[in-house]
């Protein structure tokens, strides 16, 4: 199947296919593992555990998260790689482990374009530009004058985080300066650009939702492909005069490559059902993600697609990580 580039934008920007009805899905049919290349108690941990709660309601078998933290998710990526391709692993990944990591590290230890397969979307999340409530710097507009003049401060939590990948891909695309302080973890990103130590910083929706909400930040840009419902008054980079400019972080579910399709599609039809539930439902709302129901076709190409924007850019921009 070939996903044209329009059928994948209506399949990203389309809520009612959020509606699709649950089915049974035969995924897991024994006690499974689901891997994590990151610590307890953050975004992708929270998600994973969400999903394999909502898998095992109604007495199914028992889905166990693994926390394997490491840079880059290598090392749960490569305990992944060791244990059988019989659909009782499950890999949890992010842009930065399916996207990022082939153009970050001059040598990994296996190839995510050749080794792994994702097999189910989870949810992707929204970058917002926010500013302290007394900045200076009072729209987007401000912000690029700013820039034009002298570099910016920009804050994320890390280097080679999608965060920083959308801020550069922003600063590029509107065509102003912007330094880059790199943090350790949203906290302290937060927490110094509500100090005035950065002049602006860019946060994931359910990072920045919390305080553009309760006015201790003030967005002034959102670089979705269309506004989010949970902070619809905050115009997207085209809105503001920057065409081209979509940013997201998401996450998956990966198989081996060597998986079978019947494997794949269960595994996929189970995500469906787990983030279609009510609980789910509610709980990602909260949080201002959006999941989207995505095909194993609709993966692949999403990734493809993903891998032309963003391994250039890193290219160019010269980041390299050691292993």
């Amino acid at each position: 199947m070939t996903l044209t580039r329009r059928a994948l934008t209506f399949a990203l920007a389309t809520p009612a296919l959020l509606a699709l009805p649950a089915q049974a899905a035969g995924w897991p049919e024994r006690p499974s593992r689901w891997l994590v290349g990151y610590g307890a108690g953050g975004a992708s941990d929270i998600f994973a555990r969400m999903i394999a709660r909502a898998l095992t309601i109604g007495g199914g078998p028992a889905v166990v998260v693994e926390n394997r933290p490491s840079g880059g998710g290598i090392v749960a990526t490569e305990a992944f790689l060791a244990s059988p391709a019989d659909g009782t692993n499950v890999l949890h990944v992010d842009n930065g482990m399916m996207i990022y990591n082939p153009a970050l590290y001059a040598r990994l230890p296996f190839d995510p374009d050749r080794d792994l397969i994702m097999a189910a979307f989870i949810a992707r999340f929204p970058f917002f530009v926010l500013v302290r409530p007394d900045s200076p710097l009072a729209t987007f507009e401000d912000l690029r004058a700013a820039g034009r003049r002298e570099a910016v401060t920009y804050a994320t939590p890390a280097v080679a985080s999608p965060h920083h990948m959308a801020m550069e891909l922003l600063r590029r695309r509107a065509g102003f300066e912007a330094a880059h302080v790199p943090y350790r973890g949203m906290p302290a990103v937060l927490q110094d650009m509500v100090a005035g130590r950065v002049d602006c910083a860019i946060a994931d929706i359910t990072n920045a939702l919390p305080y553009i909400s309760s006015g201790r930040a003030r967005a002034l840009v959102q670089l979705g492909d269309r506004r989010s419902p949970a902070v619809a008054d905050v115009r997207t980079a085209a809105e503001a005069g920057v065409p081209d400019c979509v940013a997201y972080g998401w996450m998956g579910v990966c198989l081996p490559r060597g998986a079978s399709a019947d494997t794949q599609a269960k595994l996929n039809q189970a995500v469906r059902d787990a983030m279609s539930g009510p609980e789910t439902r509610t709980q990602i709302q909260t949080t201002g993600a959006e999941a989207l129901p995505l095909s194993v076709a609709e993966c692949a190409e999403l990734v493809r697609q993903e891998s032309a924007v963003w391994r250039p850019l890193i290219r160019e921009l010269g980041i390299r990580l050691e292993g």
